[in-house]
C-alpha cells in the first residue's frame, strides 16, 4: 500500500484546540469480514490486531469516571473482538450511551448468532454502513453479495424495533461517495434513501450520515496509484468552510487504538499521529481528561476532509 502521510505534511490546516471530552471512540481491532475500497483503516479478514481483555478493562475504568457520555465502538468490525459483548454490558451498566459502527453483514455471520438481539437488548445505537441504496454501487465498493447481506441485516434490525422511531433503538445509515468527490446534501440524500429502501425493500431507518472519503490508507493509496491524489486534496482544500472548524469531532472526542494508545481522531490513529499533548505513545492508563481541555490538536491536510463543503465527522455532516 502506498504511504499517504508524506503527502499530507507539512500542512496549512488551521490550528485548533480541544474542548472538554465527551466521546471515547474505541477501535477494538482492525480485523473485518470485508475489505472495502473506501476503508480508511485498511481493515480486512487477515488483520490480526485486536484489543485484549486488560485494555478493555481500562476502557471501562475510564468510563466509570463519569467524564465520557458516549462510547463509540469501531474497527474493523468491532463485533469480532471476543470481548465486545462484555464491554457493551459494562458500559451500559454505567449508564453510558453506546454506539456500534456495524457493517451489517456481520449480523449474518454464523458465529455471530444472537448479535442483533444482543444489541437491541442493551439499547445500543447502530451506525450501519450502507454506502449506496443501489446494489451495483455497494458491491463495487464492498464486494459481491454484500448488498443482499446488508439488506438481510437491516431487516433483522427492523424486526427487533430498530429504525421505527424508538429513541432506545436508533438505526443510522452511513453513505460514502463512490470516488474522489464530495457527498451530496445530507438531508436530500436521506430523503432519497428512505424512499428507495422503504419502497423497494420495506426497510426503515432513523437518519443518514454522509461521510467524506479520507485520502489516507486504502482509499488514499488508490488515489495515488491512479494519479488523482493531488486533485482530490485540492478539491477538499478548495471546499474548506471556516465555520465547520467549530464542530469538528476531534474537539470533544478521544480516539483509542487496539493497544490503548490515544489519538485526536480515528483518522490520525490510522496515520500514526499521536496526540499533540503529552509524550508520543500516550496511553489510556495515563488519560486525565482535564488536561486535554484547551490542548492543541494534531492536524495535517487530510483534516480538510472534515471541513469541506457541508463538513464531515463521525456524526455526519456538520451543516456547513
Amino acid at each position: 500500500m502506498l504511504p499517504t502521510l508524506p503527502r499530507l505534511l507539512p500542512s496549512d490546516f488551521p490550528a485548533i484546540r480541544r474542548h472538554r471530552p465527551k466521546t471515547l471512540q474505541v477501535n477494538l481491532g482492525y480485523r473485518c469480514n470485508l475489505s472495502c475500497v473506501h476503508c480508511h483503516v485498511d481493515a480486512g479478514p487477515k488483520r490480526t490486531e485486536m484489543m485484549d481483555a486488560q485494555t478493555i478493562g481500562l476502557v471501562l475504568d475510564r468510563l466509570a469516571s463519569g467524564v465520557f457520555e458516549t462510547l463509540d465502538l469501531t474497527g474493523g468490525a468491532p463485533e469480532l473482538n471476543p470481548h465486545f459483548r462484555e464491554l457493551v454490558r459494562g458500559a451500559r451498566a454505567l449508564g453510558v450511551r453506546v454506539m456500534d459502527r456495524c457493517n451489517l453483514t456481520i449480523l449474518e455471520e454464523s458465529e455471530q448468532a444472537g448479535l442483533a438481539e444482543f444489541l437491541a437488548e442493551q439499547g445500543v445505537e447502530v451506525i450501519a454502513s450502507l454506502p449506496c441504496y443501489l446494489e451495483e454501487n455497494v458491491e463495487a465498493q464492498r464486494g459481491k453479495g454484500v448488498f443482499s447481506a446488508s439488506l438481510a441485516g437491516l431487516r433483522r434490525l427492523n424486526a427487533l424495533g430498530y429504525g421505527q422511531g424508538d429513541r432506545g433503538l436508533v438505526l443510522t445509515l452511513i453513505y460514502n461517495p463512490q470516488g474522489p468527490v464530495l457527498p451530496p446534501d445530507q438531508g436530500a440524500l436521506e430523503h432519497d434513501y428512505k424512499r428507495h429502501l422503504q419502497t423497494q425493500y420495506g426497510i426503515h431507518f432513523d437518519r443518514l450520515y454522509t461521510l467524506v472519503n479520507m485520502p489516507i490508507q486504502r482509499f488514499g493509496s488508490l488515489l495515488i496509484s491512479k494519479g488523482r491524489f493531488d486533485e482530490y486534496l485540492a478539491l477538499l482544500k478548495s471546499a474548506h468552510v471556516e465555520r465547520n472548524l467549530a464542530s469538528v469531532m476531534c474537539r470533544d472526542l478521544v480516539s483509542v487504538d487496539w493497544r490503548g494508545r490515544l489519538y485526536d481522531c480515528d483518522f490520525n490513529q490510522m496515520l500514526g499521529l499521536d496526540m499533540a499533548c503529552g509524550a508520543a505513545g500516550a496511553h489510556l492508563r495515563d488519560l486525565d481528561p482535564e488536561t486535554l481541555v484547551g490542548a492543541p490538536i494534531r492536524v495535517a491536510d487530510h483534516c480538510y476532509g472534515c471541513t469541506a463543503g457541508q463538513g464531515s465527522s463521525c456524526s455526519g455532516a456538520l451543516g456547513g
